[in-house]
């Protein structure tokens, strides 16, 4: 998908590339904003399956299921995770809807699409390591989910330096959002964890 990506939208993708050293991509890409570009849906489709992919992996390292169960845990793990991203970006949207915010919350719901598309594209080379070269440890479990925080907290805090005119003059509404929109869903998904 990603050779897909890359020969169907070239110059998409190469201002994609370079997300951390320009802001050509997200602000020449993020005006147009259109979710269903072919671009972006084969985008979250690489992100969607490279992080399932690693994600079983660590689950396989904890908890050593039979190898016929497998393809059934994977299938679970990627319509979970799909779920729960687009459960949680259709909240926003709609949300964003009712407040009558729908072009600030359009552009950073595409600028935070980005990056954890980029992230994944990252985690991708990592997880062929570890299922292919190197034996799994906890210290590589913490790193990786280490590194995947703080490029994530990285991208989050480049957004919202982005978007610091907006959210100083509506510190309420941005504390409400960041607690109940991006870290409950998280502690929320943490606990089904934990319980099941």
């Amino acid at each position: 998908m990603i050779v897909i990506v890359r020969n169907l939208y070239t110059n998409r993708f190469n201002e994609f590339l370079s997300i951390l050293t320009s802001n050509k991509f997200m602000l020449f890409r993020g005006k147009e904003n259109n979710p269903f570009h072919g671009f972006n849906i084969l985008l979250f489709s690489v992100n969607a399956l490279s992080v399932s992919v690693l994600i079983f992996w660590f689950y396989k390292f904890y908890n050593s299921p039979p190898a016929e169960n497998y393809i059934f845990i994977y299938i679970r793990i990627l319509t979970a995770y799909v779920c729960f991203i687009l459960l949680k970006f259709g909240v926003e949207k709609i949300l964003s809807n009712i407040f009558d915010m729908d072009q600030a919350i359009d552009l950073y719901l595409f600028q935070k699409l980005s990056y954890r598309n980029y992230i994944a594209l990252l985690i991708f080379p990592m997880t062929l390591l570890l299922i292919y070269t190197i034996n799994i440890t906890d210290l590589w479990v913490y790193g990786i989910g280490g590194f995947i925080l703080l490029a994530n907290l990285t991208g989050i805090f480049n957004i919202f330096k982005q978007h610091q005119k907006l959210i100083t003059g509506n510190w309420f509404y941005f504390i409400l959002y960041l607690c109940a929109l991006e870290i409950a869903p998280y502690y929320i998904l943490y606990k089904l964890i934990v319980v099941y």
